[in-house]
């Protein structure tokens, strides 16, 4: 009878391992906490000396680009333009964000490592061949 992923891995050890990893690594990113300062009036981008691209001003060229598009729906220009500022509108979105980890103790932090990385680890060790074990002669 084969074990985890067709070798004679324990199947326990397996187990085992894949409920600590999936623990360990939900409070691992239960701890995080995730923020923006995204807004309109946030600068997304930077261009030289200091100048910055706000949410607005890429708000501009979106609507223009979708007011071409509903006017032309074959309008090659329109359509460059509408997906191009939705695309930078999403990028800053998403450059905006920063996660930072909550404030825990080193015990707390210790125990989740533990189980997030023993787990991975005992998960990983079910899915190699167990040692063949030899038999003495008589």
């Amino acid at each position: 009878m084969n074990g985890a992923g067709g070798t004679s891995g324990g199947s326990g050890q397996f187990f085992l391992g894949l409920i600590m990893m999936c623990g360990g690594f939900y409070l691992l990113l239960n701890g995080i906490v995730v923020s923006s300062n995204f807004g309109l009036s946030s600068r997304l981008f930077g261009i030289g000396g200091g100048y910055g691209v706000t949410g607005g001003m890429i708000m501009i060229p979106l609507i223009i680009g979708i007011a071409m598009v509903f006017y032309n729906a074959k309008n090659y220009l329109g359509w460059l333009v509408a997906i191009g500022s939705f695309g930078a509108l999403v990028f800053g979105v998403i450059s905006s964000v920063s996660m930072n980890l909550r404030t825990m103790s080193a015990f707390e932090l210790i125990c989740i490592v533990t189980l997030a990385f023993g787990g991975l680890g005992l998960f990983l060790k079910s899915l190699r061949p167990a040692p063949q074990r030899s038999t003495p002669s008589r």
